[in-house]
């Protein structure tokens, strides 16, 4: 499912999805509420039938109005979504995304975030080795 998030959303509806992952769950009227330039009541309730018929989102009643939450984890979306930035605006590469992090235009990294990759990347050559 991770992998069809890829390819099968629109603008909208990957605004939806960014909503329901920042909250876990919401209304059609906190989804649109939390959307950039929101459209309609309408149109939202529209896009998010279709991503509960594509197997995206799920529904289920609670009182008089229906709760939204995505159908994969938060977790799995972004690995998904990291994996198209990559492949989209560094050729596959991850050593040309690791650059444009530590190239010095972003906010520096803190010396315990330097650790942790040093010991992911410490980890990555270990299982090179096997």
């Amino acid at each position: 499912m991770a992998g069809q998030l890829d390819h099968q959303l629109s603008r909208r509806e990957r605004q939806i999805m960014d909503v329901l992952f920042q909250s876990g769950q919401a209304t059609a009227a906190e989804i649109r509420q939390g959307m950039p330039d929101a459209p309609s009541d309408s149109a939202v309730r529209t896009q998010l039938r279709i991503l509960v018929e594509k197997g995206h989102i799920r529904h289920q009643q609670d009182g008089p109005r229906y709760l939204y939450r995505p159908t994969v984890e938060k977790e799995q979306a972004k690995k998904s979504a990291l994996k198209r930035l990559v492949k989209t605006f560094f050729d596959g590469s991850a050593e040309q995304a690791m650059a444009a992090l530590l190239d010095g235009s972003t906010p520096s990294l803190s010396t315990a975030e330097l650790d942790r990759l040093e010991g992911l990347i410490q980890q990555a050559r270990a299982r090179e080795k096997e």
